[in-house]
């Protein structure tokens, strides 16, 4: 089992109450599915003095949500000090856990790394992530000259997506690739 081979599903933000509960930002679209109790999680630890550091498993024993993020109890994690060791730390899943999605629908984790052009070939970028999630979700593009383009995820203008080839097609508006270069590198 390869990290970067498990799909994101989440970070975990922060301690929560003093039993060991955490507040996750999740990553994923299946919040009730992917965080109820029984489901596993991995994260991954480094080595040190007192433990072996690598991929760990963690099984959710408790969950609730709270403004639209989830609130979860992980076995062996049952203090407040296990808990805020475990901020910033990224919830994985293995690949085979994922649910199989309707065509046309796409996991954030297999658009990243994908080429980005136009219908005649010339090339944007390529997808370094996506941020948002549903309608207002946009690829987050490094294109030439280290410029950062945000490209909305709309049928209007993301034409064609190829994974096989890890390719993205895009036919956006006049102006629009422009527009969507990020404030700090206008600046």
């Amino acid at each position: 089992m390869l990290w970067d081979d498990m799909p994101l599903v989440g970070r975990i933000a922060r301690a929560h109450g003093n039993r060991g509960q955490v507040i996750v930002d999740p990553e994923t679209d299946f919040l009730d599915e992917r965080y109820k109790p029984g489901s596993v999680v991995y994260i991954r630890r480094e080595a040190n003095s007192d433990r072996s550091g690598g991929i760990v498993p963690l099984n959710i024993t408790e969950a609730r949500f709270h403004r639209g993020r989830p609130i979860i109890a992980l076995e062996g994690i049952d203090t407040m000090s296990a808990a805020e060791g475990l901020a910033g730390a990224e919830l994985r899943i293995e690949a085979d856990a994922l649910q199989p999605l309707p065509h046309g629908s796409f996991y954030q984790h297999d658009l990243v790394g994908c080429s980005v052009e136009m219908p005649d070939g010339v090339a944007i970028g390529t997808v370094t992530s996506v941020e948002g999630s549903g309608v207002g979700a946009r690829l987050v593009v490094q294109g030439g000259r280290g410029r950062e383009i945000l490209i909305p995820l709309a049928e209007e203008i993301v034409v064609g997506v190829h994974l096989g080839a890890r390719k993205i097609v895009v036919q956006p508006p006049d102006g629009l690739l422009d527009l969507n270069v990020t404030r700090r590198q206008r600046f």
